[in-house]
């Protein structure tokens, strides 16, 4: 068996149909194709269900794609730790990045290390600090920037914290509060919020510090886009508590202090069992 079998077999469960497989793969479909009946015989297994319409993955076939990736995954870190012990980081750097960042410049710092390590792929994606840390653990994203509460732990993930600041209150230009240098939770109590969708680290500050406080709030808009969320304050539907350093320069919008407002630590996770030489390499620029 051939880890070129192996690259087939996942291109076809993932995409379902040996002509887009074969075009991924670079290869002719008849190629391919034979390529896959060979491992067919090999395993005395058949790997798919097709027709001239479908292509559907087996029971079997779903239980060889799965190990064939850890496989394909494997010899991929062989080459890029082989690469890595002659000082050349090569492979793939996958980078989680939550809708707040603000304590990195994070295009400058990619620059910075593409430059440096020209060999290796940036791939980079949103989301939030929840799904990033499962990521992680699993071994399917390479390092994240999270914004946590600052008593929140968590196992298998190693973190440098990058910042720790108060969050403070965004609120329309014309509001009535729009003039006060800083305010109590308790005098917000009553108004409209925008904010991140329940359960979401992004919002468990927010909520765990009117709760310690006995206060309850209305939410009326919960999304993950930020521009989204000040283009609702700014046109007086809601308020928001947020990271320092979001509200961009133009928007019609003020800021003011929470004297007693959540405190979110923004900092770098990876992975604590097996860090890839990509990783340690950004991580050592940061």
């Amino acid at each position: 068996m051939e880890l070129q079998q192996m690259r087939y077999a996942v291109a076809v469960a993932e995409e379902r149909s040996f002509t887009r497989a074969a075009e991924r793969c670079h290869v002719v479909q008849s190629a391919l194709s034979h390529q896959i009946k060979a491992l067919e015989r090999e395993l005395g297994v058949a790997l798919f269900a097709r027709n001239s319409r479908r292509v559907e993955v087996t029971a079997a076939g779903e239980a060889f794609v799965a190990a064939a990736r850890a496989s394909l995954d494997a010899a991929a870190r062989a080459v890029t730790d082989a690469a890595a012990a002659t000082g050349e980081i090569r492979g793939e750097l996958t980078l989680g990045l939550i809708p707040t960042v603000t304590a990195i410049d994070i295009p400058a710092a990619l620059g910075v290390f593409h430059r440096t390590h020209p060999a290796v792929r940036i791939r980079m994606h949103a989301g939030s600090s929840d799904t990033f840390i499962a990521e992680i653990a699993a071994g399917a994203l390479d390092v994240a920037v999270l914004g946590l509460r600052q008593e929140v732990s968590h196992t298998g993930v190693r973190t440098r914290v990058l910042a720790r600041a108060r969050h403070i209150v965004v609120v329309p230009g014309g509001h009535p509060l729009a003039e006060r240098r800083r305010l109590r939770l308790e005098e917000l109590a009553e108004e409209t919020f925008v904010d991140f969708p329940a359960a979401t680290p992004g919002r468990a500050q927010s909520d765990a510090a009117f709760d310690a406080l006995g206060l309850r709030r209305e939410i009326a808009f919960e999304l993950m886009d930020i521009d989204l969320m000040l283009d609702l304050v700014q046109h007086g539907l809601g308020i928001a508590l947020l990271p320092p350093g979001v509200v961009a320069d133009g928007r019609d919008l003020r800021t003011v202090a929470v004297v007693d407002g959540p405190t979110r630590v923004e900092c770098l996770a990876w992975s604590a069992f097996n860090p890839s030489p990509a990783a340690l390499a950004f991580l050592g620029g940061i």
